[in-house]
This record gives structure tokens, sequence and C-alpha cells, in this order.
């Protein structure tokens, strides 16, 4: 099954160090992975009684090979393991495809799931702006449902990023990091902050179009958390449109209004968190010398904290 793995995604996942893989062990890398994943593959084709139709794609992390069930399409995912894509399955299970792609099957310790087919040409990438922040604030609100117990906790991912920053990094406003740290205390001790189960990753790219709905979310990476923290993707995807605006601080901040406005959440929280998790990225970008990641995580914190 070889021939269904990508060059391009060998060469994506070849050298990737192994990441925690969700239930405290230590992971894989990327190079042993890739060995194991043409067997992978072949064993769940037969599992799930799949042939492949089609030419695989792939994202970061996962490999998409579209394939039919007897006369049926759907595609069979197989994700390397890590931490973000453990609990994928649970998620798309409670939402049972609503709002979301719906799950087929699931293997947990092949790590691999089987999932209805959407249109990978059609994302939100394909529409207006502010029609594609509505329609993920719609989305959002559709994924609104009470937390599992399994996810990963917000509050946790609060505190430890409090943990991490006695000081700044370089090219952060001191006063920029010390709201963000008195934003993360005060947040992580809320109920609410762990109440809702939250698709962390919606962005342009993980809505595609469907046939049953007009568009449909994937990729969710869950945790129990709150809605407000799951804008952040949103502003700083799509970031041409941002410096084409001329305008930064008012085109990101409608941009938050109107997923906000779709999604049914508070402005003022959805800042804070937003604030919050930029402060993250931009740790994350000072560290591995990213100054481009760097500048935009700095350009939302600014537009947020105005």
């Amino acid at each position: 099954m070889s021939e269904l793995v990508p060059e391009t995604f060998r060469s994506a996942m070849a050298g990737r160090a192994a990441e925690g893989d969700g239930a405290g062990g230590p992971g894989e890398d990327g190079d042993r992975w890739l060995r194991r994943l043409p067997r992978l593959v072949a064993e769940l084709l037969e599992q799930w009684q799949l042939e492949p139709d089609g030419p695989s794609r792939h994202g970061v992390c996962a490999l998409v090979v579209p394939v039919r069930q007897g006369g049926a399409e759907a595609v069979l995912k197989v994700a390397w393991p890590h931490d973000e894509a453990r609990y994928e399955h649970l998620a798309l299970r409670a939402w049972d495809g609503d709002g979301a792609v719906r799950l087929l099957a699931a293997d947990p310790a092949r790590w691999g799931l089987l999932l209805e087919r959407l249109d990978a040409d059609r994302d939100l990438h394909t529409r207006p702006l502010d029609e594609a922040c509505a329609v993920a604030g719609g989305l959002l609100a559709h994924l609104d449902r009470p937390a599992l117990p399994q996810l990963p906790r917000l509050s946790d991912w609060a505190r430890n990023l409090v943990a991490q920053l006695p000081s700044g990094p370089e090219g952060i406003p001191r006063r920029f990091v010390e709201q963000a740290r008195s934003l993360a205390t005060d947040l992580a001790r809320e109920p609410a902050t762990d109440a809702r189960l939250v698709h962390t990753d919606l962005h342009y790219a993980n809505v595609l179009a469907a046939a049953r709905t007009p568009w449909l979310a994937i990729d969710p990476k869950p945790m129990a958390a709150d809605p407000g923290f799951a804008v952040a993707p949103l502003l700083w995807n799509r970031w041409d449109e941002v410096v084409a605006s001329h305008d930064a601080h008012r085109h990101l901040r409608r941009r938050l209004s109107v997923v906000c406005e779709h999604a049914g959440l508070d402005e003022d929280r959805t800042r804070a968190w937003t604030l919050v998790r930029e402060l993250a990225q931009a740790r994350w970008a000072a560290r591995c010398g990213d100054p481009a990641e760097l500048t935009t995580a700095v350009t939302i914190i600014k537009a947020m904290a105005d």
C-alpha cells in the first residue's frame, strides 16, 4: 500500500520528533510511523472492506485516502499518533454529523477513522471573508455540546501557559505578557472554561463543502473548553487579507465580531481568550525563530488588547 502514501506526505513526516500520544505515552517519531503506515492502511482497508477510490490527500499529520465501501463513498483517515488527534473520534461521535463530518467507524488503536466524503476542493477560502466568518460562527454554535470527560481541559492549558511565562518572549511588549498572564489566571478559575466540547482548530481550510448540507467542519482537535477559545485560528488564517486591508486593528475586530455574532459568543470574553492564545503563539514563534509568525501574533494581540 506504499503507493497510497504521497511523497509529499513522506517528506513532511520524515524526521519529525515524537510527541505525546495523548495517553501519557511518548508517541512515535515520523520515520518509524512512516515505515508502519502502508501496513496500517492495508489492515484498515481489509477490516472495513474498503477499496481505494482516487489519489490520496494529506494534511500536516494525517493521510486521507478516498475509498468506497460497497457502493458508498467515504474516506479513510490515518493519523500520526499525537496528543491533538487522540480524541477526534469521540468528538465526531458526539456531534453525529451535526455541523461536522460524520464518523462511520473508528479504530483508535490504529489511529484510523472512516469518515463520510466531503468536497476536498471546496473550503471556506473560496468564499468572501464575511461569509466565511459567518459560516464558521454558525458551525461553532452547531457544535456546542457539554464537554466530554476524557478530553484535555482548557483550564490546565491556561495554567501551564502562566507557569511558562515568568518573562515574555522577545518581541512582545511586557504589558501584553502581564495582561495575558492575568487573564489566563482568572479565566482558568472559572467553571465555564472547561464546560463545552470545542473544536479548537476551526479555520477556513477545516470547513469543507458537503452534499447533505452546505458546510461541515473537519479535524477538530477537541478540548473541554470555552467556545471563545476557538476563534483565534479564524484571525491568523487568510493573513494576506489582513495585510491588504491596511488597517489590521479594524479588520481583525470585524472578523471577531462577525464570528461572535453568528456563534452567540460574548465579544469581550472572546477577545480575552484570543489575546491569551496569541501570546502562546508568540511564545512558540519566538522559540522557533519564526519572525513572520511572531509579527502575526503581536498584531493580533495589539488588536485584541485595545
